[in-house]
C-alpha cells in the first residue's frame, strides 16, 4: 500500500515538472490550481479561506492533504511573500502531507500562488492560477 502511494506521489511530481505560465490577479480567497502539471488528472490545488491556506494533491477520484497552515493577506497590491505556519497536528494524519513546520509561499502576476514541493527527493516549484 505504501509503495502504491509513493508511486502515485512520484507520478504527480513528475507530471508537474513542465512549466507553463499563468497570469491572474490576486484575491484573499479562492482556489488556485497548478498550471505546471502535464496531467490534467494529477495536480496540486490550494484553497485560501480567511487566514488559512490548504494545499491538496488531486488525482482521479482522490484528494490528499499536502499542507494546511496560516495565510497572511497582503497589505498592498502587487507581488508578496509569506511564511505559513503549518498545522502539524492535522498534517501528521496524512501520508502525503509535508513534514515541515513552515512553508514559504509567494504570489506573483506571472505564477499565481506558488510554493516548493519536495517528495521522494525531487523538488519542484508549483505554479498556479486562480479558478
Amino acid at each position: 500500500m505504501k509503495k502504491s502511494i509513493a508511486l502515485l506521489a512520484a507520478m504527480i511530481l513528475l507530471a508537474g515538472l513542465t512549466a507553463c505560465g499563468g497570469n491572474d490577479t490576486a484575491s484573499d480567497a479562492g482556489t488556485w490550481k497548478q498550471t505546471n502539471s502535464n496531467d490534467p488528472n494529477s495536480y496540486m490545488e490550494a484553497t485560501i479561506s480567511g487566514d488559512t491556506i490548504e494545499v491538496n494533491w488531486i488525482g482521479t477520484n482522490t484528494k490528499s492533504l499536502y499542507w494546511k497552515g496560516t495565510y497572511q493577506a497582503p497589505t498592498k497590491a502587487g507581488d508578496w511573500k509569506w511564511i505559513s505556519q503549518g498545522d502539524t497536528e492535522t498534517m501528521a494524519q496524512s501520508l502525503l502531507a509535508s513534514q515541515d513546520a513552515t512553508k514559504n509561499f509567494t504570489y506573483s502576476e506571472a505564477n499565481g500562488v506558488s510554493w516548493e514541493t519536495t517528495a521522494l527527493g525531487t523538488t519542484i516549484t508549483v505554479k498556479t492560477t486562480k479558478q
